[in-house]
């Protein structure tokens, strides 16, 4: 029986397989190689590259081509020139004898390599081998290439462009540089030598449909269904982020007891407990993340999404980077690019001060129907918020990240003792919509809204809190939560903390306006009571303020 693939590259008899060459813009590429084109392709980690490849080179051989795959992968931690183009040379040499039955390349190497060294032996083995060839259609696909250190992946493209004006009688006929990103964005030395690619090829995510049909292969080889909320609830998840819809599907149908049982339909809640299991799991696809967050460009470009923020001011490689490592959207929008990488993030980057808050914190805020009280729960931020703040925002090159980070760590340690928080950044508006989902001792749920506004030196208190309130009442109606809450953060360094800590009881008030963008505006102070599901008429919610 086949199973969900989260390790490795697909294997068809073992893995449930979307047809890799499906995936691509196939007629392009071998317009490419007919064209005698040297061109990036590239995609994030774990989305199905190396399986794509593969199927790419095998499919250009059936076709007449002489296709060789090799991988870097081995070789990036070298630090000699010498021993890197060595191991590039032998990975090639290994997969022309594997698919081509071809071994003169590995006869030609060495000697070469032994004539002119690391730096020109690339060249002149891929050149003598062409020529000993004869046909011109030797095609190379180099995978991993931007993993190798800078040195190395200077001279290598610097005697690939060398050999570009001697193809293909000379010199391989076409080129395939394959990584994470596009290679013409590397930061190599002025003058790159890779003025020679004018194409750059992604690899996209999966479609709708082609989590569907993933999902249906399980259902045919098993019986066991996946109900089309499930299937929607993974798709709203995932994206169609390659290895998280893998990732899911192996959680709900091989990891839990519950569904090994194939005559169970999986539906949205076991995927939501499939999600939160991942989640805390923290596999080796988040921790890769975790690494990639220590990049400091890396770094400034998620804390501008996270303050709700946008792209003014960074730079366009920075963001293509983080594009390109797949954690942004792809289409360049400044969001996070899917639900399942919104919760994540935020959880490396407050790692350190989650270990600040006490582990049986979530006991002292529990009420005695075992729900949750959010406001004892702010109250005791407000304190923590005030003794941790100035430290820990001294890591963010964004303080309204800062602030928002400490927030979240500070809810994410109280609440997986019993419930998740959903996140959503409000890009523009410099505001992070929290949804707190709590599950009380009776089984029953209770549904919480926590929204984080930061006050600019130049922006007025009262404007914030006004406008914060009717954003909140318009997230909790949205969500159809019982409590609504506002935590103002004041970036004014000239306050005191005395001034800068209240708590305010106010409420929102229903607009009719058409033009109304939120349907919803702050009104007078309500009474300073604790804001609950009957507190209110449905035309009025109250919403608690906290000023930090």
């Amino acid at each position: 029986m086949r199973n969900f693939n989260v390790a490795g590259p697909m294997d068809p008899e073992v893995h449930y397989t979307i047809p890799p060459l499906s995936r691509l813009d196939l007629a392009r590429i071998v317009r490419l190689v007919e064209k005698r084109a040297y061109f990036v392709f590239h995609a994030p980690r774990q989305t199905g590259k190396t399986s794509v490849l593969k199927a790419l080179r095998d499919h250009l051989n059936e076709q007449g081509w002489r296709c060789v795959y090799a991988s870097c992968e081995d070789v990036k931690s070298r630090r000699s020139l010498d021993a890197a183009v060595r191991g590039i040379l032998g990975a090639i040499s290994e997969d022309a004898v594997e698919k081509l039955g071809d071994d003169s390349l590995s006869a030609i190497w060495p000697p070469a390599f032994a004539e002119i060294g690391s730096g020109g032996a690339f060249r002149r083995s891929l050149k003598y081998w062409a020529e000993q060839s004869g046909d011109r259609r030797l095609v190379l696909l180099l995978d991993e290439a931007d993993g190798l250190r800078k040195k190395v992946l200077v001279s290598l493209l610097g005697q690939l462009r060398s050999g570009h004006g001697d193809r293909p009688k000379h010199f391989p006929r076409s080129i395939v540089f394959c990584g994470l990103r596009d290679v013409q964005d590397y930061p190599l030395e002025s003058g790159s030598p890779f003025n020679i690619v004018k194409h750059s090829l992604r690899l996209g995510d999966f479609s709708r449909a082609e989590v569907e049909e993933l999902l249906g292969q399980h259902t045919e080889e098993t019986g066991q269904r996946f109900t089309p909320a499930a299937v929607e609830e993974i798709w709203k998840a995932t994206a169609g982020q390659p290895w998280l819809v893998n990732a899911l599907g192996d959680e709900t149908c091989f990891e839990d007891e519950a569904g090994l049982d194939r005559t169970r339909e999986i539906g949205p809640e076991a995927v939501e407990a499939a999600r939160e299991r991942l989640i805390l799991a923290h596999p080796t696809h988040f921790r890769q993340i975790g690494d990639k967050l220590d990049e400091k460009r890396v770094r400034q470009v998620i804390e501008r999404v996270l303050a709700g923020r946008g792209w003014i001011d960074l730079k366009r490689k920075d963001l293509a980077y983080v594009r390109d490592l797949g954690l942004t959207k792809a289409n360049g929008e400044a969001e996070i690019a899917n639900p399942i990488y919104r919760e994540v993030i935020p959880r490396l980057l407050s790692v350190p001060a989650e270990t600040e808050v006490k582990r049986d914190a979530a006991r002292s805020f529990r009420r005695a129907d075992g729900g949750l009280d959010v406001a004892h729960l702010l109250t005791a931020f407000q304190q923590f918020f005030r003794e941790h703040s100035e430290a820990w925002s001294q890591g963010f090159t964004v303080r309204e990240a800062a602030v928002q980070v400490l927030l979240q760590a500070f809810l994410q340690r109280v609440v997986n003792a019993g419930g998740r928080i959903v996140r959503e950044y409000g890009l523009g508006r410099g505001r992070t919509d929290l949804l707190i989902e709590w599950r009380r001792d009776d089984g029953g749920t209770q549904r919480f809204v926590v929204e984080c506004k930061v006050r600019r030196e130049r922006d007025g208190l009262e404007t914030v809190v006004r406008e914060g309130v009717a954003q909140t009442a318009a997230y909790l109606d949205r969500c159809g939560a019982e409590e609504g809450h506002l935590v103002v953060m004041d970036q004014d360094e000239g306050k005191t903390w005395e001034e800068k800590i209240f708590r305010r009881s106010l409420a929102a008030r229903r607009v009719s306006a058409p033009d109304s963008e939120l349907g919803w505006e702050a009104a007078e102070a309500a009474p300073d009571d604790e804001p609950g599901p009957d507190a209110a008429a449905p035309e009025t919610r109250p919403i608690l303020v906290w000023g930090m």
